[in-house]
């Protein structure tokens, strides 16, 4: 089942298009009030624990293994895993994310976790 998922930076405006919004980071964005982020869910629990984020630092050099180590983390997060595919089922999701590199970030590295199974 191919699924339709998008992933957006949470401080570009929400669109009519992104379906359902969904923030993967577990900590909130500095400036977005709850309001202006218009999420359907804020799922804490699936993005990388913080041993991981704080290794990874956002150095592409490192994202090979970032994305080898986070989809290990996934595959024992069934929990979260589960539901953020009962989503998925309902339409298209977008996941946010607060990072400033679009190319290497949590939700790029989740996005194609889930399209790989």
């Amino acid at each position: 089942m191919a699924f339709n998922i998008a992933v957006k930076r949470i401080y570009e405006p929400p669109a009519a298009e992104d379906g359902q919004r969904v923030l993967v980071d577990r900590i909130w964005p500095r400036g977005v009030s709850k309001q202006d982020a218009a999420l359907t869910l804020w799922l804490k629990d699936i993005a990388p624990s913080d041993e991981l984020r704080k290794w990874f630092g956002h150095e592409p050099a490192r994202w090979a293994e970032f994305q080898e180590r986070y989809r290990a983390e996934l595959d024992g997060n069934g929990a979260a895993v589960t539901q953020l595919r009962g989503l998925l089922g309902n339409g298209k999701v977008t996941l946010l994310y607060g990072a400033h590199d679009e190319a290497h970030n949590n939700a790029v590295a989740l996005a194609g976790y889930l399209r790989g199974r």
